[in-house]
Protein backbone atom coordinates (compact mmCIF):
# COMPACT_ATOMS: atom_id res chain seq x y z
CA UNK A 1 0.00 0.00 0.00
CA UNK A 2 3.06 2.49 0.34
CA UNK A 3 5.85 2.95 -1.51
CA UNK A 4 9.13 5.20 -0.57
CA UNK A 5 9.93 8.41 -1.67
CA UNK A 6 13.72 9.73 -1.69
CA UNK A 7 13.97 13.35 0.07
CA UNK A 8 16.98 15.30 0.35
CA UNK A 9 18.77 11.84 1.30
CA UNK A 10 16.21 11.05 3.62
CA UNK A 11 13.62 7.81 2.79
CA UNK A 12 10.75 9.28 3.38
CA UNK A 13 7.10 7.17 3.30
CA UNK A 14 4.99 8.39 0.38
CA UNK A 15 1.44 7.55 0.58
CA UNK A 16 -0.26 5.87 -2.35
CA UNK A 17 -3.93 6.32 -3.85
CA UNK A 18 -5.54 3.01 -2.67
CA UNK A 19 -4.67 3.71 0.51
CA UNK A 20 -7.27 6.31 0.26
CA UNK A 21 -9.72 4.64 -1.63
CA UNK A 22 -10.89 2.30 0.80
CA UNK A 23 -13.88 1.70 2.55
CA UNK A 24 -14.33 5.81 4.58
CA UNK A 25 -14.65 3.46 7.56
CA UNK A 26 -11.33 1.76 7.44
CA UNK A 27 -9.37 4.76 6.15
CA UNK A 28 -10.86 6.66 8.99
CA UNK A 29 -8.83 5.12 11.69
CA UNK A 30 -5.97 4.82 9.81
CA UNK A 31 -5.44 8.86 9.59
CA UNK A 32 -4.81 8.97 13.15
CA UNK A 33 -0.99 9.43 13.42
CA UNK A 34 -0.41 10.71 10.19
CA UNK A 35 1.56 13.35 9.63
CA UNK A 36 -0.04 16.53 8.24
CA UNK A 37 1.89 19.00 6.54
CA UNK A 38 0.90 23.14 5.52
CA UNK A 39 3.49 24.80 3.26
CA UNK A 40 2.53 28.21 4.10
CA UNK A 41 3.16 31.07 1.47
CA UNK A 42 6.31 32.44 3.35
CA UNK A 43 7.85 28.82 2.52
CA UNK A 44 7.64 27.96 6.28
CA UNK A 45 6.40 24.25 6.97
CA UNK A 46 4.07 23.38 9.65
CA UNK A 47 3.65 19.56 10.41
CA UNK A 48 1.67 18.01 13.21
CA UNK A 49 0.12 14.23 13.38
CA UNK A 50 -3.71 14.00 13.04
CA UNK A 51 -5.13 13.13 16.64
CA UNK A 52 -9.12 13.16 15.71
CA UNK A 53 -11.44 12.52 12.88
CA UNK A 54 -14.85 12.07 11.81
CA UNK A 55 -15.98 9.47 9.15
CA UNK A 56 -18.88 10.38 6.35
CA UNK A 57 -20.45 8.51 3.45
CA UNK A 58 -22.99 9.01 0.67
CA UNK A 59 -25.69 6.93 3.03
CA UNK A 60 -25.02 9.51 5.75
CA UNK A 61 -27.66 12.08 6.26
CA UNK A 62 -24.83 14.43 7.88
CA UNK A 63 -22.69 13.76 4.89
CA UNK A 64 -23.00 16.60 2.05
CA UNK A 65 -23.58 14.21 -0.52
CA UNK A 66 -26.56 12.49 0.93
CA UNK A 67 -28.79 14.09 -2.04
CA UNK A 68 -26.17 13.64 -4.87
CA UNK A 69 -23.78 15.51 -6.38
CA UNK A 70 -23.42 19.86 -6.06
CA UNK A 71 -21.20 21.97 -7.28
CA UNK A 72 -19.77 22.18 -3.18
CA UNK A 73 -19.49 18.72 -2.83
CA UNK A 74 -18.12 17.73 -6.53
CA UNK A 75 -14.47 16.92 -5.24
CA UNK A 76 -16.17 13.90 -3.04
CA UNK A 77 -17.20 11.82 -6.38
CA UNK A 78 -13.66 12.54 -7.60
CA UNK A 79 -10.35 10.31 -7.06
CA UNK A 80 -9.72 9.62 -3.19
CA UNK A 81 -6.31 11.49 -1.74
CA UNK A 82 -7.81 14.80 -2.22
CA UNK A 83 -8.63 17.81 0.11
CA UNK A 84 -12.04 18.65 0.09
CA UNK A 85 -12.79 22.03 2.21
CA UNK A 86 -15.84 23.80 3.02
CA UNK A 87 -17.43 26.93 4.60
CA UNK A 88 -19.82 26.58 7.87
CA UNK A 89 -21.34 28.84 10.27
CA UNK A 90 -20.56 31.69 7.58
CA UNK A 91 -17.19 31.65 10.19
CA UNK A 92 -15.25 28.32 9.38
CA UNK A 93 -13.41 26.45 7.35
CA UNK A 94 -13.31 22.73 7.79
CA UNK A 95 -10.86 20.34 5.69
CA UNK A 96 -11.67 16.91 4.89
CA UNK A 97 -9.66 13.94 3.13
CA UNK A 98 -11.71 12.07 -0.25
CA UNK A 99 -11.93 8.45 0.63
CA UNK A 100 -13.10 5.83 -1.66
CA UNK A 101 -13.12 4.79 -4.90
CA UNK A 102 -13.92 7.41 -7.75
CA UNK A 103 -17.53 8.26 -8.28
CA UNK A 104 -18.28 6.97 -4.39
CA UNK A 105 -18.14 10.07 -2.49
CA UNK A 106 -17.23 9.64 1.14
CA UNK A 107 -14.86 11.86 3.00
CA UNK A 108 -12.88 11.94 6.81
CA UNK A 109 -13.33 15.16 8.75
CA UNK A 110 -9.83 15.97 10.42
CA UNK A 111 -10.91 17.35 13.57
CA UNK A 112 -7.58 18.04 15.45
CA UNK A 113 -3.97 17.84 15.37
CA UNK A 114 -1.40 17.12 18.13
CA UNK A 115 -0.54 21.17 17.91
CA UNK A 116 -1.56 23.81 20.04
CA UNK A 117 -4.85 25.80 18.35
CA UNK A 118 -5.70 23.02 16.45
CA UNK A 119 -8.16 21.31 19.05
CA UNK A 120 -11.07 21.54 16.72
CA UNK A 121 -11.86 21.36 12.96
CA UNK A 122 -12.39 25.01 12.55
CA UNK A 123 -9.38 26.02 14.67
CA UNK A 124 -6.71 24.16 12.90
CA UNK A 125 -8.20 25.55 9.09
CA UNK A 126 -7.55 29.27 11.19
CA UNK A 127 -4.39 28.16 12.89
CA UNK A 128 -3.11 27.00 9.90
CA UNK A 129 -4.74 29.35 6.90
CA UNK A 130 -6.14 26.71 5.32
CA UNK A 131 -9.70 28.01 2.99
CA UNK A 132 -11.20 27.40 -0.14
CA UNK A 133 -8.45 27.77 -2.13
CA UNK A 134 -7.22 24.22 -0.84
CA UNK A 135 -10.29 22.84 -1.92
CA UNK A 136 -9.25 19.72 -4.46
CA UNK A 137 -5.90 20.22 -3.45
CA UNK A 138 -3.89 16.71 -4.01
CA UNK A 139 -2.62 15.47 -0.77
CA UNK A 140 -0.56 12.80 -1.74
CA UNK A 141 1.56 15.13 -3.27
CA UNK A 142 4.33 16.78 -1.53
CA UNK A 143 4.45 20.11 -3.51
CA UNK A 144 0.91 20.71 -2.70
CA UNK A 145 0.46 23.51 -0.16
CA UNK A 146 -1.16 20.76 1.91
CA UNK A 147 -0.10 17.05 2.15
CA UNK A 148 -0.14 13.85 4.00
CA UNK A 149 2.95 12.02 5.42
CA UNK A 150 3.17 8.20 7.00
CA UNK A 151 3.45 8.73 11.24
CA UNK A 152 3.02 6.70 13.71
CA UNK A 153 0.52 3.53 13.31
CA UNK A 154 -2.09 3.47 16.53
CA UNK A 155 -3.94 0.14 17.35
CA UNK A 156 -7.22 -0.54 18.88
CA UNK A 157 -5.99 0.20 22.10
CA UNK A 158 -4.65 3.39 21.83
CA UNK A 159 -7.99 4.42 19.65
CA UNK A 160 -11.28 5.90 20.95
CA UNK A 161 -14.24 5.68 19.03
CA UNK A 162 -17.79 7.74 19.90
CA UNK A 163 -20.69 9.23 17.97
CA UNK A 164 -19.92 12.26 16.50
CA UNK A 165 -20.30 15.48 17.82
CA UNK A 166 -21.36 18.71 16.50
CA UNK A 167 -24.42 17.17 14.00
CA UNK A 168 -27.99 17.15 14.38
CA UNK A 169 -28.74 14.24 12.25
CA UNK A 170 -27.24 10.81 12.46
CA UNK A 171 -25.30 11.52 16.06
CA UNK A 172 -25.90 8.25 16.89
CA UNK A 173 -23.24 7.07 14.41
CA UNK A 174 -19.74 5.31 16.24
CA UNK A 175 -17.58 6.89 13.41
CA UNK A 176 -15.69 9.48 15.54
CA UNK A 177 -12.21 8.55 16.31
CA UNK A 178 -9.13 9.97 18.23
CA UNK A 179 -6.03 9.12 19.97
CA UNK A 180 -6.98 8.18 24.00
CA UNK A 181 -5.91 10.95 26.11
CA UNK A 182 -4.25 13.44 23.50
CA UNK A 183 -4.43 16.90 24.81
CA UNK A 184 -5.78 18.04 21.41
CA UNK A 185 -8.64 16.14 20.76
CA UNK A 186 -11.53 18.44 20.46
CA UNK A 187 -15.47 18.29 22.43
CA UNK A 188 -16.20 14.90 24.57
CA UNK A 189 -13.18 12.60 24.78
CA UNK A 190 -15.53 9.71 26.41
CA UNK A 191 -16.89 6.74 24.25
CA UNK A 192 -19.94 5.11 24.14
CA UNK A 193 -19.17 1.16 24.23
CA UNK A 194 -22.56 0.23 23.65
CA UNK A 195 -21.98 1.32 20.13
CA UNK A 196 -17.91 1.28 19.60
CA UNK A 197 -17.92 -2.32 18.73
CA UNK A 198 -19.97 -1.82 15.77
CA UNK A 199 -16.74 -0.24 13.96
CA UNK A 200 -13.71 -2.52 13.11
CA UNK A 201 -10.44 -0.39 14.30
CA UNK A 202 -6.87 -2.40 13.38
Amino acid sequence: MLDYLVVKGTTKVKLTRDFFARPTLEVAPDLLGMTFVRTLPSGEILRAPIVEVEAYTQDDPACHAFRGITERCRVMFGPAGFAYVYFIYGMYFCLNVVTEADGVPGAVLIRALGSPGCEGPGKLCREWGIDRSHNGVDLLDCHSPLYLEHGTKYGADFVTISERIGLNVATERPWRFFVTENPHVSGRKKSRKSSAGSVNVK
